[in-house]
């Protein structure tokens, strides 16, 4: 079992270190991390991971601005990603904090870190414990905030 990690040099939280060390908190995988410059660099350096480096999921880790051309950027990034996905027939967990997303800094580096921990966790369970995500079907979860809860 090989999980592959992409963060970006843009981003202002180290993304990349986290999921590591969640990573080796929840289970014994081969690590494989890429560092890009920005996040349009994050589809092709998901599907070489995928393919070159035979990883049977991904982390694509990134940090979009808060102005309307991140948004657009973020936006084009994550289709690259679902193309991805779709011609290598394996799951890439996109892992994007918005910069207009907190406060100030001090929220922005505690949601980018907790979402890239929950994230890490869905990606060991999606690999390695799926009935353990099907048994949290419709309930409401959040990665990074709290987790809204089922509908009543």
């Amino acid at each position: 079992m090989k999980i592959g990690i992409v963060d970006t040099t843009f981003a202002r939280v180290n993304m990349g270190s986290i999921a590591v060390d969640e990573l080796k908190k929840h289970a014994s995988v081969g690590i494989e991390r890429v560092t890009v410059p920005g996040i349009k660099d994050l589809p092709v350096a998901c599907k070489k991971l995928i393919e070159e480096r035979k990883c049977d999921i991904v982390m694509a880790l990134g940090m979009p601005g808060g102005k309307e051309k991140d948004r657009m950027c973020a936006h084009e990034a994550s289709m690259g990603l679902i193309t991805c996905q779709l011609m290598t027939n394996t799951h890439i967990v996109e892992v994007f904090v918005h910069e207009d997303e907190a406060k100030d800094d001090r929220e922005l580096a505690w949601l980018a870190e907790s979402r890239t921990r929950e994230h890490a966790e869905n990606a060991i369970k999606m690999v390695l414990h799926p009935k353990d995500l099907t048994r949290q079907a419709g309930t409401g979860q959040r990665q990074g905030f709290p987790d809204a809860g089922p509908a009543r």
